[in-house]
């Protein structure tokens, strides 16, 4: 994971960042994309210019141009083909600990889930298992880096930001069991 957004700009809204951004349609329906000169800082989804506002208030945002135009179509083919993931350079910002969540989330091989302790072993922190919910709830960058792959420890799915059933299509969709457009 390559986080280059210094820890600065992150806790003061983006101060001093240009963030191009733009949303594009997607089989998981609309997609906020957003990236720094250094890689992608927000995927999301049901999201837009308002939203990206909130979070980073003190950023210049700028319509998507030029070479965003690679990392949109790059986003979009993770979303629909989550088992082929594209190397994406991601610019995200968190805690020591946070950063560790989301590295090992990028462990999880496509098709495969972890339950919340598994993650907070992951980390050498066994008794942190909210805090590694926690940390996987606020991932920036949803399905590159995969947090979707988590689930509670009675097998149940948790929860997910972008709601259940994204996360089950997601999961249906890696499994090979179809996903995107089944119901």
């Amino acid at each position: 994971m390559n986080a280059a957004m210094t820890a600065s700009a992150w806790n003061n809204g983006g101060a001093g960042v240009s963030i191009y951004w733009a949303v594009a349609e997607t089989a998981l329906g609309p997609m906020l994309l957003a990236a720094t000169d250094k890689g992608i800082c927000r995927l999301s989804f049901d999201e837009n210019e308002s939203t990206l506002m909130r979070r980073f208030p003190n950023a210049t945002l700028l319509d998507s141009g030029g070479s965003f135009q690679t990392l949109i179509d790059g986003a979009i083919f993770a979303v629909q083909n989550p088992k082929q993931m594209p190397q994406l350079p991601l610019d995200v910002g968190g805690s020591d600990f946070q950063m560790a969540v989301w590295q090992a989330l990028l462990q999880i091989p496509a098709g495969e889930t972890r339950n919340y302790a598994e993650i907070a072993a992951a980390v050498g922190k066994p008794d942190a298992v909210r805090a590694a919910g926690s940390a996987n709830g606020a991932n920036p960058v949803s399905v590159l880096i995969p947090c979707h792959r988590v689930i509670r420890s009675d097998g149940g799915l948790g929860g997910y930001a972008y709601g259940l059933e994204r996360k089950r299509r997601l999961l249906a969709l890696e499994s090979g069991q179809g996903g995107l457009f089944s119901a």
